[in-house]
Protein backbone atom coordinates (compact mmCIF):
# COMPACT_ATOMS: atom_id res chain seq x y z
CA UNK A 1 0.00 0.00 0.00
CA UNK A 2 1.62 3.30 -0.84
CA UNK A 3 0.71 6.71 0.91
CA UNK A 4 0.70 9.43 -0.62
CA UNK A 5 1.06 12.74 1.06
CA UNK A 6 -2.01 15.03 2.04
CA UNK A 7 -0.56 17.69 0.16
CA UNK A 8 -0.71 15.97 -3.01
CA UNK A 9 -4.18 14.48 -2.58
CA UNK A 10 -5.52 17.89 -1.65
CA UNK A 11 -4.35 19.31 -5.01
CA UNK A 12 -5.82 16.55 -6.58
CA UNK A 13 -9.20 17.26 -5.19
CA UNK A 14 -8.58 21.18 -5.87
CA UNK A 15 -7.53 20.48 -9.39
CA UNK A 16 -10.15 18.20 -9.99
CA UNK A 17 -13.17 20.57 -8.22
CA UNK A 18 -11.68 23.64 -10.85
CA UNK A 19 -12.26 21.56 -13.49
CA UNK A 20 -16.01 20.24 -12.56
CA UNK A 21 -16.49 24.23 -12.38
CA UNK A 22 -15.03 25.25 -15.67
CA UNK A 23 -17.13 22.27 -17.31
CA UNK A 24 -20.38 23.55 -15.41
CA UNK A 25 -19.51 26.58 -16.68
CA UNK A 26 -18.89 25.88 -20.18
CA UNK A 27 -22.34 24.48 -20.51
CA UNK A 28 -24.36 27.52 -19.30
CA UNK A 29 -24.56 25.76 -15.78
CA UNK A 30 -25.00 28.03 -12.51
CA UNK A 31 -22.41 26.94 -10.11
CA UNK A 32 -22.16 26.42 -6.18
CA UNK A 33 -20.49 30.10 -6.05
CA UNK A 34 -22.34 31.64 -8.31
CA UNK A 35 -25.99 30.27 -6.78
CA UNK A 36 -24.42 31.79 -3.36
CA UNK A 37 -23.90 35.36 -4.96
CA UNK A 38 -26.99 35.10 -6.15
CA UNK A 39 -28.59 34.33 -2.59
CA UNK A 40 -26.55 37.18 -1.31
CA UNK A 41 -27.55 39.67 -3.48
CA UNK A 42 -31.54 38.57 -3.26
CA UNK A 43 -30.87 38.91 0.62
CA UNK A 44 -29.19 42.06 0.21
CA UNK A 45 -32.31 43.44 -1.98
CA UNK A 46 -34.61 42.77 0.78
CA UNK A 47 -32.39 44.40 4.22
CA UNK A 48 -34.25 47.28 5.53
CA UNK A 49 -32.42 50.88 4.35
CA UNK A 50 -30.69 52.33 7.68
CA UNK A 51 -31.23 56.19 7.30
CA UNK A 52 -29.90 58.63 10.34
CA UNK A 53 -32.34 61.53 10.27
CA UNK A 54 -30.47 64.42 10.74
CA UNK A 55 -27.54 62.66 11.89
CA UNK A 56 -27.42 60.98 14.39
CA UNK A 57 -29.50 63.49 17.00
CA UNK A 58 -29.56 61.02 19.80
CA UNK A 59 -26.20 61.26 20.70
CA UNK A 60 -25.47 64.74 19.07
CA UNK A 61 -26.81 68.19 18.21
CA UNK A 62 -29.40 67.57 14.97
CA UNK A 63 -27.94 68.74 11.44
CA UNK A 64 -24.63 69.31 12.25
CA UNK A 65 -21.40 67.52 11.30
CA UNK A 66 -20.78 65.61 14.63
CA UNK A 67 -24.06 64.64 14.35
CA UNK A 68 -23.40 62.40 10.75
CA UNK A 69 -19.72 61.39 11.96
CA UNK A 70 -21.60 59.82 15.22
CA UNK A 71 -23.68 58.69 12.43
CA UNK A 72 -20.70 57.05 10.55
CA UNK A 73 -18.93 55.64 13.48
CA UNK A 74 -22.40 53.58 14.00
CA UNK A 75 -22.17 51.93 10.49
CA UNK A 76 -24.81 54.52 9.47
CA UNK A 77 -24.40 54.91 5.58
CA UNK A 78 -27.41 57.29 4.70
CA UNK A 79 -28.19 60.71 6.60
CA UNK A 80 -30.61 62.98 6.36
CA UNK A 81 -30.50 66.72 6.46
CA UNK A 82 -32.46 69.92 5.66
CA UNK A 83 -31.73 72.79 3.52
CA UNK A 84 -32.66 76.55 3.40
CA UNK A 85 -31.49 80.22 2.76
CA UNK A 86 -30.00 82.93 4.67
CA UNK A 87 -30.72 86.15 3.88
CA UNK A 88 -27.68 86.90 2.18
CA UNK A 89 -28.74 84.09 -0.46
CA UNK A 90 -26.47 81.09 1.60
CA UNK A 91 -27.79 77.67 1.65
CA UNK A 92 -26.75 76.15 5.27
CA UNK A 93 -28.17 73.18 6.80
CA UNK A 94 -30.72 73.75 9.52
CA UNK A 95 -33.87 71.86 10.60
CA UNK A 96 -35.99 74.77 11.80
CA UNK A 97 -37.08 77.95 10.15
CA UNK A 98 -36.27 79.71 13.50
CA UNK A 99 -33.12 79.65 14.99
CA UNK A 100 -33.83 79.53 18.96
CA UNK A 101 -34.10 75.81 19.36
CA UNK A 102 -30.86 74.59 18.09
CA UNK A 103 -28.64 77.58 18.36
CA UNK A 104 -28.06 80.08 20.92
CA UNK A 105 -29.89 82.96 18.71
CA UNK A 106 -32.05 83.79 21.48
CA UNK A 107 -29.36 84.98 23.88
CA UNK A 108 -26.99 86.93 21.41
CA UNK A 109 -29.21 88.21 19.26
CA UNK A 110 -32.34 89.03 21.85
CA UNK A 111 -34.12 92.08 20.20
CA UNK A 112 -34.74 90.26 16.85
CA UNK A 113 -37.39 87.48 17.38
CA UNK A 114 -38.84 85.79 16.24
CA UNK A 115 -35.17 84.84 15.08
CA UNK A 116 -36.08 83.46 11.29
CA UNK A 117 -33.67 81.98 9.25
CA UNK A 118 -34.21 84.41 6.45
CA UNK A 119 -33.92 87.29 8.62
CA UNK A 120 -29.76 86.53 9.30
CA UNK A 121 -26.73 86.67 7.21
CA UNK A 122 -24.61 83.66 6.81
CA UNK A 123 -21.90 85.63 9.11
CA UNK A 124 -24.40 86.07 11.39
CA UNK A 125 -25.50 82.37 11.70
CA UNK A 126 -21.45 81.38 11.66
CA UNK A 127 -21.26 82.85 15.68
CA UNK A 128 -24.12 80.80 16.80
CA UNK A 129 -23.48 78.10 18.89
CA UNK A 130 -25.26 74.72 17.75
CA UNK A 131 -24.05 72.15 20.02
CA UNK A 132 -24.52 73.68 24.04
CA UNK A 133 -28.32 73.37 24.05
CA UNK A 134 -27.85 69.83 23.49
CA UNK A 135 -25.00 69.22 25.65
CA UNK A 136 -21.70 71.34 27.52
CA UNK A 137 -19.44 68.20 25.18
CA UNK A 138 -20.54 70.39 21.78
CA UNK A 139 -20.26 73.93 22.99
CA UNK A 140 -18.69 75.77 19.54
CA UNK A 141 -20.36 73.14 16.90
CA UNK A 142 -21.29 75.75 14.38
CA UNK A 143 -24.22 75.52 11.68
CA UNK A 144 -22.99 73.75 8.80
CA UNK A 145 -23.13 75.20 5.46
CA UNK A 146 -24.49 72.85 2.19
CA UNK A 147 -20.83 72.62 0.82
CA UNK A 148 -19.85 71.77 4.06
CA UNK A 149 -21.82 69.54 4.63
CA UNK A 150 -21.61 67.76 1.23
CA UNK A 151 -17.92 67.32 1.69
CA UNK A 152 -17.74 65.84 4.76
CA UNK A 153 -20.49 63.29 3.88
CA UNK A 154 -18.78 62.43 0.78
CA UNK A 155 -15.52 61.84 3.03
CA UNK A 156 -17.74 59.17 5.36
CA UNK A 157 -18.43 57.58 2.39
CA UNK A 158 -22.22 58.16 3.20
CA UNK A 159 -25.02 59.00 1.18
CA UNK A 160 -27.81 62.14 1.54
CA UNK A 161 -31.32 61.82 1.32
CA UNK A 162 -31.66 65.91 1.05
CA UNK A 163 -34.70 67.50 2.30
CA UNK A 164 -35.67 71.14 0.99
CA UNK A 165 -37.09 72.87 3.95
CA UNK A 166 -39.76 75.20 3.80
CA UNK A 167 -39.01 76.32 -0.12
CA UNK A 168 -41.90 78.27 -0.58
CA UNK A 169 -40.04 80.89 1.78
CA UNK A 170 -37.09 80.41 -0.70
CA UNK A 171 -37.85 81.48 -4.39
CA UNK A 172 -35.17 79.95 -6.99
CA UNK A 173 -33.98 77.99 -4.07
CA UNK A 174 -34.07 74.49 -6.38
CA UNK A 175 -31.47 76.29 -8.57
CA UNK A 176 -29.29 76.96 -5.97
CA UNK A 177 -29.45 73.69 -4.51
CA UNK A 178 -28.74 72.19 -7.93
CA UNK A 179 -25.69 74.55 -8.29
CA UNK A 180 -24.39 73.48 -4.78
CA UNK A 181 -24.61 69.99 -5.69
CA UNK A 182 -22.40 70.70 -8.70
CA UNK A 183 -19.46 72.40 -7.19
CA UNK A 184 -19.21 70.16 -4.41
CA UNK A 185 -18.95 67.06 -7.03
CA UNK A 186 -22.27 65.43 -6.04
CA UNK A 187 -23.76 65.08 -9.90
CA UNK A 188 -21.57 62.69 -11.08
CA UNK A 189 -22.97 59.54 -11.97
CA UNK A 190 -22.45 57.48 -8.50
CA UNK A 191 -23.84 60.16 -6.42
CA UNK A 192 -27.01 60.33 -8.72
CA UNK A 193 -27.62 57.21 -9.42
CA UNK A 194 -27.16 55.62 -6.05
CA UNK A 195 -25.96 58.03 -3.25
CA UNK A 196 -28.30 61.18 -3.37
CA UNK A 197 -32.49 61.94 -3.07
CA UNK A 198 -33.82 65.28 -2.80
CA UNK A 199 -37.19 65.08 -1.13
CA UNK A 200 -39.70 67.62 -0.25
CA UNK A 201 -43.38 68.43 1.00
CA UNK A 202 -43.38 71.02 -1.84
CA UNK A 203 -45.04 69.87 -4.92
CA UNK A 204 -44.17 72.64 -6.73
CA UNK A 205 -40.39 72.84 -6.08
CA UNK A 206 -40.43 69.10 -6.63
CA UNK A 207 -41.27 69.60 -10.07
CA UNK A 208 -39.02 72.67 -10.85
CA UNK A 209 -36.34 70.52 -9.31
CA UNK A 210 -37.51 67.68 -11.76
CA UNK A 211 -37.46 70.32 -14.84
CA UNK A 212 -33.60 71.36 -13.96
CA UNK A 213 -32.44 67.75 -13.58
CA UNK A 214 -34.72 65.07 -14.66
CA UNK A 215 -32.57 62.40 -13.89
CA UNK A 216 -32.06 63.13 -9.75
CA UNK A 217 -33.99 60.94 -7.35
CA UNK A 218 -36.91 62.67 -5.83
CA UNK A 219 -39.37 61.82 -3.49
CA UNK A 220 -42.41 63.46 -2.41
CA UNK A 221 -43.12 63.72 1.55
CA UNK A 222 -47.39 63.83 1.95
CA UNK A 223 -50.63 62.55 0.59
CA UNK A 224 -50.16 62.35 -3.27
CA UNK A 225 -54.11 62.23 -2.68
CA UNK A 226 -53.79 66.17 -1.88
CA UNK A 227 -53.33 69.18 -3.19
CA UNK A 228 -50.02 68.06 -4.31
CA UNK A 229 -50.97 65.57 -6.81
CA UNK A 230 -52.15 67.41 -10.05
CA UNK A 231 -48.27 68.76 -9.81
CA UNK A 232 -46.67 65.29 -9.63
CA UNK A 233 -48.02 63.58 -12.56
CA UNK A 234 -45.12 63.62 -15.17
CA UNK A 235 -42.54 63.04 -12.58
CA UNK A 236 -42.51 59.68 -13.20
CA UNK A 237 -39.87 57.76 -15.25
CA UNK A 238 -40.55 54.52 -17.24
CA UNK A 239 -38.38 52.85 -15.50
CA UNK A 240 -39.60 53.74 -12.16
CA UNK A 241 -42.38 51.73 -10.25
CA UNK A 242 -46.47 53.42 -9.99
CA UNK A 243 -46.45 55.10 -7.02
CA UNK A 244 -49.28 53.51 -5.00
CA UNK A 245 -51.02 54.82 -2.06
CA UNK A 246 -51.54 52.69 1.32
CA UNK A 247 -50.40 49.61 3.02
CA UNK A 248 -47.99 47.46 0.76
CA UNK A 249 -49.60 44.78 2.60
CA UNK A 250 -53.58 45.88 3.57
CA UNK A 251 -53.34 47.26 -0.25
CA UNK A 252 -54.81 50.36 -1.32
CA UNK A 253 -56.42 52.80 1.16
CA UNK A 254 -60.31 53.30 0.61
CA UNK A 255 -61.75 56.68 -0.78
CA UNK A 256 -62.50 59.38 1.48
CA UNK A 257 -66.07 60.35 2.27
CA UNK A 258 -66.89 63.41 0.44
CA UNK A 259 -69.41 66.10 1.23
CA UNK A 260 -71.48 67.08 4.24
CA UNK A 261 -73.77 64.22 6.52
CA UNK A 262 -76.95 65.38 4.87
CA UNK A 263 -75.31 64.58 1.24
CA UNK A 264 -74.54 61.13 2.44
CA UNK A 265 -77.79 60.58 3.85
CA UNK A 266 -79.27 61.26 0.67
CA UNK A 267 -80.04 64.73 0.69
CA UNK A 268 -82.63 63.82 3.09
CA UNK A 269 -84.64 66.76 4.85
CA UNK A 270 -87.10 67.26 7.03
CA UNK A 271 -89.76 70.44 6.03
CA UNK A 272 -92.76 71.08 7.60
CA UNK A 273 -93.21 67.53 8.71
CA UNK A 274 -93.05 66.22 5.28
CA UNK A 275 -89.97 64.21 4.17
CA UNK A 276 -88.01 64.85 1.24
CA UNK A 277 -85.80 61.79 -0.25
CA UNK A 278 -83.13 62.31 -2.68
CA UNK A 279 -84.15 59.08 -3.99
CA UNK A 280 -81.21 57.16 -2.14
CA UNK A 281 -82.27 53.41 -0.78
CA UNK A 282 -83.40 53.60 2.65
CA UNK A 283 -83.74 57.04 2.99
CA UNK A 284 -87.32 57.07 3.51
CA UNK A 285 -86.74 54.48 6.79
CA UNK A 286 -84.45 57.56 7.89
CA UNK A 287 -86.41 60.07 7.24
CA UNK A 288 -89.41 58.02 9.69
CA UNK A 289 -86.84 57.59 12.10
CA UNK A 290 -85.54 61.11 11.71
CA UNK A 291 -89.45 62.24 12.71
CA UNK A 292 -89.35 59.85 15.32
CA UNK A 293 -86.32 61.75 16.66
CA UNK A 294 -87.91 65.09 16.97
CA UNK A 295 -91.04 64.20 18.28
CA UNK A 296 -89.33 62.33 21.03
CA UNK A 297 -87.36 65.52 21.90
CA UNK A 298 -90.09 68.00 21.53
CA UNK A 299 -89.91 71.42 23.77
CA UNK A 300 -92.07 70.84 26.92
CA UNK A 301 -93.18 73.77 28.97
CA UNK A 302 -91.50 74.22 32.05
CA UNK A 303 -89.31 71.08 31.66
CA UNK A 304 -86.84 72.95 30.07
CA UNK A 305 -85.68 72.18 26.16
CA UNK A 306 -85.01 69.77 24.18
CA UNK A 307 -85.70 66.86 26.77
CA UNK A 308 -87.01 63.70 25.88
CA UNK A 309 -90.72 62.58 26.64
CA UNK A 310 -91.07 59.50 28.42
CA UNK A 311 -93.63 57.42 28.56
CA UNK A 312 -96.24 57.32 31.88
CA UNK A 313 -95.23 54.07 32.49
CA UNK A 314 -91.38 54.80 32.78
CA UNK A 315 -91.90 58.71 34.68
CA UNK A 316 -90.66 58.45 37.99
CA UNK A 317 -92.68 58.05 41.08
CA UNK A 318 -94.95 55.38 38.79
CA UNK A 319 -96.01 52.27 40.33
CA UNK A 320 -95.65 49.62 38.41
CA UNK A 321 -98.02 46.41 37.66
CA UNK A 322 -95.21 44.18 40.11
CA UNK A 323 -96.13 47.09 43.14
CA UNK A 324 -92.36 48.25 42.99
CA UNK A 325 -92.02 51.92 42.56
CA UNK A 326 -90.08 53.78 39.99
CA UNK A 327 -87.57 56.14 41.58
CA UNK A 328 -85.50 58.93 39.98
CA UNK A 329 -81.78 58.25 40.19
CA UNK A 330 -79.63 61.05 41.62
CA UNK A 331 -75.87 61.14 40.95
CA UNK A 332 -73.67 60.60 43.65
CA UNK A 333 -72.18 63.57 45.61
CA UNK A 334 -68.49 63.00 46.03
CA UNK A 335 -67.22 62.77 49.40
Amino acid sequence: MRIRPASTVTSALVGASLGALAVLSSLGLTTPAALAAEDTAVRASHDPVVIGHRGLPSEAPENTLASIDRASKKGVRWVENDVQRTKDGALIVMHDTTLERTTDAKQRYPRRAPWKVSDFTLAEIEKLDAGSWFDRRFTGERVPTLDRYLRRVDHNRQKLLLEMKAPELYPGIERQIVDGLRRAGWLDQRHVQGGLVVQSFNATSLKTLHHLRPDLKEGFLGCPQGHGAPLLRGLRRPDQPQLREGHPHLGPRRPRAQGTARQAAGDLRVDGGRRRSGGRPGAARRGRHHQQLRARHRRRPGRGLGRPVLPERQRPGHRRADGHRLVRQRPAVPA
